[in-house]
């Protein structure tokens, strides 16, 4: 239906384009993770990016333990209840290694 060329990693090493783990599918968007650590959000109908977050880093957690996300592959991002949950950090294969669970919402709660 649509094609979207990864839209690039602006020199950042070790970044690269492929999207290797599942896509998820909710009415209108289709998330995408990514190898480079992005989890992006695209038009259903014409696949533009509506929405894109880089999961790498370190990340504050509800339990205090440390957290850092990488690359996303494997399984895809979890949409339940208004939120979506992605795992980031793969570090297979060249991947950036990572130990995460991101959850996100559409209030940012």
């Amino acid at each position: 239906m649509w094609h979207t060329p990864h839209p690039g990693c602006n020199d950042v090493p070790g970044c690269g384009p492929p999207q290797s783990a599942a896509v998820t599918a909710i009415p209108g968007i289709v998330f995408s993770g990514g190898v480079d650590g992005h989890m992006r959000a695209y038009s259903a109908q014409e696949g533009r990016i509506v929405w894109d977050v880089d999961t790498k880093g370190e990340h504050r957690t509800v339990n205090g333990v440390a957290a850092r996300g990488g690359s996303i592959n494997g399984p895809g991002p979890v949409v339940v209840g208004g939120m979506l949950y992605v795992s980031s950090g793969y570090g297979l294969w060249g991947g950036a290694p990572g130990n995460v669970l991101l959850a996100y919402s559409v209030d940012g709660r």
